[in-house]
């Protein structure tokens, strides 16, 4: 059985001129409805996160800080991460909703769910807001799993198309977590080089898989065959979550990758199926980005079925070229990676 959190308090945050609006979950959610996926869900109910919960990840400074900012009506963050006063409540929710599914999948209420929350969190930093982002909900569904959840060590796979640097940030020191993001390189927030492999306990433990623009579905598939699933089956994780953006589609006008619902798809199946391998089934999928609707109704369709273990969705045909150039450049870059990553980590 698969889970579904949403809750109509999510679509109360932001400005809706902003690309991170609540037009982006009316979107994903309709288009659930409309193809009857909705109805065969699970639904989670939601629920705020705590202070204690919120303090495993954030520090006491910064969240006092948030929860001023929206008292006080709103402000920046940074130059694109805006609060409203709603700002904080929301964030709470988005984060507690991850905690309530990631909660369901350990009681075995559900095998897998998918989080349809914002604000996103991949970007919130330990003491900082930004990149849309104000708490780090992937990190927090995480850290309960090893706190309450009696797991010994969990993997965090981020495909949005930029890198998550506040999950880097949070884990990047700690052996008990393993960070894998595949991302656009030479795009916000500029983190997430190869070279960025962790410290102390966390050494090897952060994985990044950067390449350049025109990336497509064939590349990020080959990145999970050959590295993300193998590296995930090596460190024995005991769930899995996902930092899921689908602002790497073809179509999203913040970003230059050429994904399809095909690639959401494969990409989904194949932790689906290592999860139920490895770990029980336990996998969370966590909305972040993507800033074209079609391609949000698209990718959420793809992923829902994936993890439904139903048939693909019809593919797409999306109006775009690819220049041979590029092409092999993409696959010279996607190589360089594979075995950088091979040589370091023994796989």
């Amino acid at each position: 059985m698969t889970g579904v959190v949403y809750d109509d308090a999510y679509l109360t945050h932001g400005d809706p001129h902003h690309p991170e609006n609540a037009e982006r979950l009316r979107a994903a959610v309709g288009h659930l409805k409309a193809t009857g996926l909705w109805d065969q869900l699970k639904h989670v109910p939601a629920r705020p996160a705590t202070l204690e919960e919120i303090l495993w990840v954030h520090s006491e400074d910064y969240v006092e800080e948030l929860e001023l900012i929206c008292r006080r009506g709103g402000g920046n963050l940074d130059v694109d991460t805006r609060a409203t006063s709603e700002t904080y409540e929301v964030a709470l929710l988005a984060a507690g909703g991850c905690l309530a599914a990631t909660e369901a999948i350990l009681a075995g209420e559900v095998d897998n769910a998918l989080c349809l929350v914002r604000p996103p969190g991949h970007h919130a930093l330990p003491g900082q807001g930004m990149g849309f982002c104000f708490l780090n909900n992937v990190a927090l569904a995480a850290e309960l799993a090893l706190r309450r959840g009696h797991r010994d060590q969990v993997s965090i796979v981020d495909w949005d198309v930029h890198h998550g640097n506040g999950t880097q940030d949070i884990f990047f020191d700690r052996g008990d977590v393993q960070y894998l993001s595949i991302h656009q390189g030479a795009l916000y927030p500029g983190t997430g080089s190869v070279d960025e492999v962790g410290i102390d306990a966390g050494a090897g433990k952060t994985i990044n898989i950067m390449l350049p623009p025109g990336a497509h579905d064939g590349h990020y598939i080959e990145a999970f065959e050959e590295l993300v699933i193998p590296l995930i089956r090596a460190f024995e994780a005991e769930m899995i979550f996902v930092s899921c953006g689908f602002d790497g589609h073809a179509n999203d006008p913040l970003a230059r990758m050429c994904l399809t619902n095909t690639g959401y798809y494969a990409m989904t199946r194949m932790l689906t199926d290592l999860a139920a391998q490895q770990c029980q089934g336990r996998l969370l999928i966590v909305l972040e980005g993507g800033y074209d609707l079609d391609a949000m109704e698209r990718g959420t369709e793809a992923v829902c079925r994936a993890l439904m273990r139903l048939e693909p969705p019809e593919p797409e045909h999306v109006p775009f070229a690819i220049h041979q150039s590029v092409t092999r450049q993409v696959d010279e870059w996607l190589q360089r990676n594979i075995e950088l990553h091979r040589e370091r980590l023994g796989v």
